[in-house]
This record gives C-alpha cells, sequence and structure tokens, in this order.
C-alpha cells in the first residue's frame, strides 16, 4: 500500500512530456480517452510503444505495424517476464523519483551527519512524534559512524502545538542542538515558545508539509533516501528491521 501510495504521488508529480500535435491517431484517440501521454519508446520486439498514465497508474500501448490500430496493457516475453513494467519503472517512476529527491534535498532542514556518509536520509518529523523519536535514537549510531547523515523537515501535525514547537525549534539559535536536546530528553527539553513566528520559519513549516502531502505520506517519521539504483525508497512510520537495515546499507 505504501508503496503504491509513493508511485501514485510520484505520477501526479511527473508532467507529460509528448508532443501530443504528432501522435499517431489510435495514441490520440486514447489521450481522449483520459491518458495522459508521457513519451514513446521502442519495445523490445521494435514496434512503436507510447507510455502514458491514467488514474494514477503508468500504462503502456502499443501500435500495430500499420500504425491504425493500438494496444494497450503489458507485454511479456517467452519466460512470462513482464516488460511494460520494466519500462514504466524505468521511464516514468524511476526519473520521477529522482526529480522529488532533488526536491527534498534542496529543501531547508536540520542536519545531523557528515557529509562523507554513504547514505543520505531525509525524514519529515513532529516534536511529538514518538516513532520519530525512536527512529531519531535508532539512528544515532549510524551517523556517528558515518554510514548515514539525516536531514529533518519538522512538521506539525501531532498535536495542536505542534507547529508551535516546530516554529520554535526552526528559529533558535542553533536549530539542530535544540532539536538534540529534545529527542534526547525523549520530549523533556521543551524549547520556550515565541509570541510570534518568524515568516520565513512559518513558510519553511508550510513547505515541508506541502511536500510531505505530495509525497503521499500520511504519518511521521516519513523517511526517504535514494537507494545505490538511485532509486526513491519510502518508509511510512518506523522501519522495522529489514528496512533500516536496508537504509543504512543504502538498498
Amino acid at each position: 500500500m505504501k508503496k503504491r501510495l509513493l508511485t501514485a504521488a510520484l505520477l501526479t508529480s511527473l508532467s507529460a512530456h509528448a508532443d501530443t500535435a504528432s501522435l499517431p491517431d489510435p495514441i490520440r484517440q486514447m489521450e481522449k480517452q483520459g491518458i495522459e501521454i508521457v513519451k514513446p519508446f521502442t519495445a523490445p520486439d521494435g514496434s512503436q510503444g507510447w507510455l502514458g498514465k491514467y488514474q494514477e497508474t503508468g500504462v503502456t500501448m502499443y501500435l500495430t505495424p500499420d500504425k491504425k490500430h493500438v494496444i494497450s496493457g503489458y507485454m511479456y516475453d517467452a519466460q512470462g517476464n513482464n516488460l511494460s513494467e520494466k519500462i514504466i519503472n524505468d521511464e516514468i517512476y524511476l526519473p520521477a523519483g529522482r526529480q522529488m529527491w532533488q526536491q527534498l534535498v534542496s529543501a531547508p532542514g536540520i542536519k545531523e551527519g557528515s557529509d562523507d556518509a554513504a547514505c543520505k536520509v531525509v525524514v519529515f518529523a513532529d516534536p511529538f512524534c514518538p516513532y520519530c523519536n525512536k527512529f531519531w535514537e535508532q539512528a544515532q549510531p549510524y551517523i556517528k559512524e558515518k554510514k548515514i547523515v539525516t536531514t529533518t523537515l519538522l512538521v506539525g501535525v501531532i498535536r495542536p502545538d505542534s507547529g508551535q514547537y516546530a516554529a520554535a525549534i526552526l528559529a533558535a539559535d542553533d536549530p539542530r542542538q535544540v532539536w538534540h536536546d529534545l529527542e534526547s530528553s525523549k520530549g523533556k527539553v521543551k524549547p520556550a515558545l515565541n509570541d510570534k513566528t518568524p515568516r520565513a520559519v512559518f513558510t519553511q513549516i508550510q513547505r515541508n508539509q506541502q511536500l510531505m502531502e505530495a509525497l503521499g505520506a500520511n504519518g511521521t517519521p516519513a523517511i526517504y533516501y535514494l537507494n545505490k539504483d538511485r532509486s526513491l525508497q519510502q518508509i511510512i512510520g518506523l522501519p522495522n528491521p529489514e528496512q533500516m537495515k536496508n537504509l543504512v546499507a543504502c538498498q
């Protein structure tokens, strides 16, 4: 379910690239039926194919040799491998994920760890999220070992005053230290609330929440990293042991 949420979000963020004016007539008819045309491709058998998206799902369409008909669906080889799925993943999901990753790493946040770390991790967290705190604790040894470096993007989703405390952390002279004090004390050492939230801080939190929603995340922690294959990975909630192992290995 979580994987489907991420791929749906990536499809939503991806803009169509095809020049619709030059579409073959059968493909243009598919467009009229609601399929958003993304780009053409050449199928393994040499036939002309087109990538599209429909209702948050990637689709493949294949022109017949006479270019008068189109077949929509998956193409399989003699071993039963789904060739269309690989094309959708390679040509739509992977590029969209990398594009989204650039938005994540360019967002200002609380950085913990070394630039020399093997894996960069972006985490959406709420100041009062117990699972965020647990993940923070689990991540510390790997941060010290330079296996991962984390950037925390604060949001306010757990309590009515979560946003105020997120703002107090980000408005502090040293947000990283204030965040460290809060997490290492399991929420006991809270920052003093500000009478007025600086506009820049308010905008930062608002953008964090918009970015989180754009990714289809419905809870915290929402954890993202680009693995060694440069495929965007998503973990919603506290990682289980296997997920944590993969994250640390950047797999």
